[in-house]
């Protein structure tokens, strides 16, 4: 199975994808065979945006390209400038096919990083500024944490950082970066930090907007809402050699606040990836509530019963909790991604065709996914189908014989449209999905609720 590290028998038939592999295989979510994806033909490519910074990347080439020689990396620069620029063409031109040079055809920062990327060929993205303010030695110490997270951050804002910069300018830098951290729910000191090291197929799938300084941010958030980690390495931001920045913070703090709806609105949703871990701390009480119950009610019901197979596992706490030899399974590789943490063996797949054998395992869990696919779906048959004679299989779903639950789920959908309740297409309630495991041979043995409203069910198989 390829890094999922357990002892249950497979299906050979059926491909099987583990987080960790995702950078070979085509887009998650869909049940054809995974497209194998090709191997960039370069270690590193470093992006720097160089808009009539002629006589700073005059000085910066050559420190660069020593710093990458030592990496022992294979490597390209690509820089990006305006059509106005001849300058900065004519003083990385005699550096050959090293030096890439791209004449930007739109306008503004983020433009220019984006188009960066797109030509680069290389397995990771560095992207940093011209002006030698991002000192090109600091590349070795962020090369090193490579594998430990997706995208490294040169940080000015954790212990050992350090900014050296008008007093104005840094109050105001701290004060926006507090407002996004807070703002959304991220760990990351430093968000406007454009000084990074990035896994080239994390980010270069990325569906990115922003034409301005407000990229930096709209591609951290946007890649942690995938699962990728961020990792964050104390840096000393000094000023600039020569010339004038055309960036003061400033423009920065305007193009943040105008994308800050748009990426809280993302942090927010479902699509997010830790969406299902998040919620376990939420602000909103009832929410907060909800989640820490079923935590609790799914803990009880699966304690000392052996291996689980944990079908639909989203990004949920409950992966943590689970006993030894368990394995995680969801379709969806975002939250695989995320779900890594909790240090749990993981597998994408589809619970209409689940790669394990019949009789696999001593429990299976199912939380908050039998609503979401038609009764008519292959779905229950196949967790019945892997479930060991006179083991155990839990079913989590929202009860739609309760009152609670339907005036809920219309609230739900009025206050977030597009969210779970315009999901649940499968209306069970305790009665019906009783009746309809004991027709396949499952007898009821506990049954847990949440306020009336969830029912989480656990069922014996007798044959």
């Amino acid at each position: 199975m390829g890094g999922c590290g357990h002892r249950f028998p497979i299906r050979e038939d059926i491909p099987v994808l583990v987080p960790e592999e995702s950078s070979r295989w085509g887009e998650a979510g869909s049940d054809d065979a995974p497209e194998q994806r090709r191997t960039p033909p370069l270690d590193l490519c470093v992006v720097i945006p160089a808009l009539r910074e002629a006589q700073n990347i005059a000085l910066l080439l050559p420190e660069l390209l020593a710093v990458l020689e030592d990496l022992h990396a294979t490597h390209e620069v690509v820089i990006v400038t305006g059509p106005s620029d001849p300058d900065t063409v004519r003083v990385a031109a005699p550096y050959g096919p090293r030096v890439k040079v791209v004449v930007q055809s739109g306008r503004g920062y983020g433009d220019a990083v984006r188009q960066g990327m797109e030509v680069a060929e290389a397995s990771f993205i560095v992207t940093m500024d011209a002006d030698l303010s991002h000192r090109p030695t600091f590349l070795s110490e962020m090369w090193a944490k490579r594998q430990e997270a997706e995208l490294v951050i040169a940080s000015r804002y954790i212990r050992d950082g350090k900014a050296t910069m008008p007093l104005t300018r840094k109050l105001l830098s701290r004060w926006l970066n507090g407002v996004f951290r807070r703002g959304l729910g991220l760990s990351v000191r430093d968000m406007s930090s454009g000084y990074r090291l990035m896994r080239a197929d994390a980010v270069q799938r990325l569906e990115l907007r922003a034409r301005d300084f407000d990229l930096v941010q709209e591609m951290l958030v946007k890649a942690y809402c995938q699962g990728w980690r961020i990792a964050e390495v104390p840096f000393h931001y000094a000023p600039r050699r020569h010339g004038s920045s055309r960036a003061d913070v400033w423009a920065f703090g305007v193009a943040y606040l105008r994308t800050f709806w748009s990426l809280w609105k993302l942090r927010n949703s479902i699509s997010s990836a830790d969406y299902d871990d998040r919620a376990y701390d939420s602000v909103v009480p009832l929410q907060r509530y909800w989640q820490r119950t079923r935590y609790r009610h799914i803990t009880s019901l699966i304690r000392n019963r052996g291996a689980v197979l944990d079908v639909g596992c989203g990004s949920s706490r409950i992966i943590g909790a689970l006993p030894p030899g368990s394995v995680a399974v969801d379709i969806v590789l975002a939250k695989l991604r995320h779900a890594r943490r909790f240090g749990v063996p993981l597998a994408t797949a589809s619970g209409f065709k689940l790669p394990y054998a019949d009789a696999a395992f001593p429990c299976v869990l199912s939380s908050e996914v039998i609503e979401h696919v038609p009764k008519d779906s292959p779905m229950l048959d196949e967790l019945c189908r892997v479930v060991l004679p006179g083991g155990r299989l839990v079913l989590g779903t929202p009860d739609y014989d309760s009152r609670l639950w339907c005036i809920l789920e219309a609230i739900y959908a009025r206050v977030a449209p597009g969210g779970y309740a315009d999901e649940h297409i499968a209306h069970y309630t305790k009665r019906e999905l009783s009746e309809t495991m004991r027709r396949r041979g499952f007898v009821l043995e506990e049954s847990r609720s949440i306020l009336g409203a969830e029912i989480i069910l656990a069922f014996r198989r007798e044959r």
